[in-house]
């Protein structure tokens, strides 16, 4: 448990009923719940479990993701070391991405999450229909 701690202040903490607790700048933990908060990442995470691939190879996996989006998020990915671009110089250029070990890791964090999700998809459903039936 990490204790409450005024904006700006980390350092050691002593939590009741456990050990002490080093806290970094814990405002900057935001920045990797914003990479598994964001759907487009998950989901290019999860469709590149298996192989590299391409990035038409992608787009057509990805339901729903423009080119833009696809192209932002994998640079993003690939800034904060989720993923690598390989550049194949042919005619034309072969761009193939693939995980680095920090994301097979986060890719292992994160599958129970998109299992939760698929299984409870239709009970969602569900509630939001009876919700909005109200």
């Amino acid at each position: 448990m990490i204790p409450t701690t005024l904006p700006g202040q980390y350092g050691t903490f002593r939590c009741p009923g456990s050990q002490e607790v080093t806290v970094q700048d814990p405002c900057r933990a935001r920045e990797v719940l914003g990479i598994v908060g964001d759907k487009w990442a998950l989901l290019i995470v999860r469709m590149l479990k298996d192989e590299p691939l391409r990035f038409t190879e992608l787009k057509r996996a990805i339901d729903g993701i423009s080119q833009r989006m696809l192209t932002v998020t994998l640079r993003d990915l690939e800034r904060d070391g989720i993923l690598t671009r390989t550049v194949r110089n042919v005619m034309p250029p072969h761009v193939s991405y693939e995980l680095t070990a920090m994301g097979r890791s986060l890719r292992e964090a994160t599958a129970p999450l998109l299992e939760w999700s698929i299984t409870h998809l239709p009970h969602i459903d569900a509630a939001r229909t009876a919700y909005d039936n109200r």
